[in-house]
């Protein structure tokens, strides 16, 4: 059983899904707006594909650098997306994580839901806010293709 591991996020975005997933799945266009308010990405390698990779550094208002890696095992166009996130690159995984984009006609609805490696880990994340940081990100994404 994950679910005391397991953190959902959801947000209806008023832009097609195609427009949505345009966005996610664009190496020009995700590293502009991914991340909580305020804070920026610097890319090291993108391959937005099954079997690809994102290594990245995310860095916040104060300067600080947060090495990340993510790894794509699921890409299903439109509808779903799977990764792993480990802390920089080849360090260690620290979530399996999941975007589903439900289209609703004229809006998407975007669940992403990361299950944490233990119990205790999902509860620091908590703790320091990754709810709120995680809904963040996604109005990023909702401002950044003109949907907010």
């Amino acid at each position: 059983m994950t679910t005391d591991r397991t953190m959902v996020l959801e947000r209806v975005i008023k832009a097609p899904v195609s427009v949505v997933w345009g966005a996610w799945m664009n190496p020009e266009t995700l590293p502009h707006w991914w991340g909580p308010d305020g804070y920026s990405c610097r890319t090291s390698r993108i391959d937005l594909r099954a079997g690809g990779e994102w290594v990245f550094d995310m860095i916040g208002p104060d300067g600080t650098v947060y090495p990340n890696h993510h790894r794509y095992t699921v890409v299903d166009p439109q509808r779903r997306i799977d990764y792993t996130l480990h802390w920089g690159e080849n360090g260690p995984k620290h979530a399996d994580a999941r975007a589903d984009f439900q289209d609703l006609g004229d809006a998407a609805k975007v669940t992403l839901s990361m299950t944490f490696i233990t119990a205790e880990e999902y509860q620091t994340a908590k703790g320091f806010g990754a709810v709120e940081l995680g809904l963040q990100t996604l109005g990023k994404l909702a401002r950044f293709i003109g949907a907010d």
